[in-house]
């Protein structure tokens, strides 16, 4: 649906205050051609999550997000539901007890493999003045919505499937920049329809800066997430107690900016909250902790500026949902799978997110479903 002529919806379901966020990014001048919204877009820090925004000569860091190259993995093993044991709880400990969970959660020491991806990650910069632990960091889950899962498919095939980024250190690197950028709209005057859609223009040093930061963070959190596969890897075939095959890998950013061009223009293009659609990509679309999750290929819509959405996106704020839900109903909604039994969980509660099923119908014309896969094991950080 054609907002107005610089933003394009692509959501059935949204809040009117999703969309005046929305509307007021779309007034930036150097919108090039208009923001896609997508099927899970919701309110956020500046831009809006579930948002695409292309833009000529400048970038927002509130439009890539705080969680820079936040994004999913997933593994398919060549195991099957049946050749698992019928009680999982030995599974999901040991995955909890391999991988740091939790904000601020890390690891007291490098692994060999992580060893070698931070001595790789350490050659292109130094995040030593953002977080003196980075390295520590490196392998561990995080809270909110990032989760490790063991789901089957349409062919009861089993997946290890998990969702994070870039951890306390691109944290850090992100609220600095959008501190620079707001420093600056202020130094040069500048009036923004929301203080947190500042910029960096193309061509200075504090636009470089934050581009080689950035691609750091995306490199790191790519990392993190294969190290936390590998661990789970392990930690599965101990379980079933042979070897894993991976018969396949996908992985995928949904918080992150890339040079793209689009209606004949260089741009670049933010993906806050949504990933790679181009035609015959691979991406992944989870729901909520205990409802389907998706592994998808784009179509290339170039409407949608290749784009589809990351996930379910918020109904409910956090804050609203400890107030709404009750743990029976969490423990109700998560029938039927292994995890961790708390109130901790219950602003992830299946409820407090938008319907998968409506959502991966509103991009019906952004991906096509390859598999679907159900959880038969939840693991998330309080």
């Amino acid at each position: 649906m054609q907002i107005n002529e610089r933003l394009i919806n692509w959501a059935s379901l949204i809040e009117d205050e999703t969309l005046q966020q929305a509307e007021k990014a779309s007034r930036l001048p150097f919108i090039h051609p208009h923001i896609a919204l997508m099927p899970d877009a919701h309110l956020g820090k500046g831009a809006t999550v579930g948002s695409v925004i292309p833009t000529l000569g400048a970038l927002i860091p509130a439009a890539v997000g705080v969680d820079i190259g936040c994004g999913m993995a997933a593994v398919r093993t060549q195991y099957r539901v049946e050749d698992l044991p019928p009680n999982l709880t030995a599974l999901r400990t040991s995955i909890e007890q391999a991988i740091p969970l939790s904000a601020g959660g890390y690891n007291t020491r490098l692994t060999e493999s992580a060893r070698h991806r931070v001595e790789k990650l350490a050659t292109s910069f130094d995040p030593g003045r953002y977080a003196k632990n980075w390295q520590l960091q490196l392998g561990s889950l995080g809270s909110g919505n990032h989760f490790i899962e063991v789901c089957r498919d349409e062919k009861s095939r089993v997946w290890l499937f998990l969702h994070s980024g870039s951890r306390g250190v691109g944290n850090k690197i992100a609220s600095h920049h959008i501190q620079v950028a707001r420093n600056l709209m202020a130094q040069r005057r500048i009036d923004l329809p929301d203080p947190d859609l500042a910029y960096l223009d193309e061509g200075t040093d504090e636009f470089a800066a934050y581009l080689r930061e950035l691609r750091w963070a995306q490199d790191f959190a790519l990392a993190n997430r294969d190290e936390m596969m590998d661990r789970v890897v392990a930690c599965f075939a101990e379980f079933a107690g042979g070897p894993v095959k991976e018969v396949e890998r996908v992985q995928c950013h949904h918080n992150y900016t890339e040079q793209e061009t689009h209606f004949g223009k260089r741009v670049w293009l933010s993906r806050k909250g949504a990933i790679n659609a181009e035609k015959g990509v691979p991406g992944l679309i989870p729901g909520s902790m205990g409802d389907a999750s998706y592994v998808v290929v784009g179509k290339g819509n170039a409407m949608a500026l290749n784009s589809s959405p990351h996930g379910a996106g918020r109904a409910y704020s956090r804050t609203k949902a400890r107030k709404t839900f009750t743990r029976a109903q969490l423990r109700e909604a998560m029938k039927g799978i292994e995890y961790r039994d708390t109130d901790a969980f219950l602003d992830e509660i299946p409820q407090a997110y938008k319907p998968i099923d409506v959502v991966m119908r509103d991009a019906a014309d952004l991906v096509s479903i390859r598999h679907t896969l159900r959880q038969l094991v939840n693991v998330k950080g309080d």
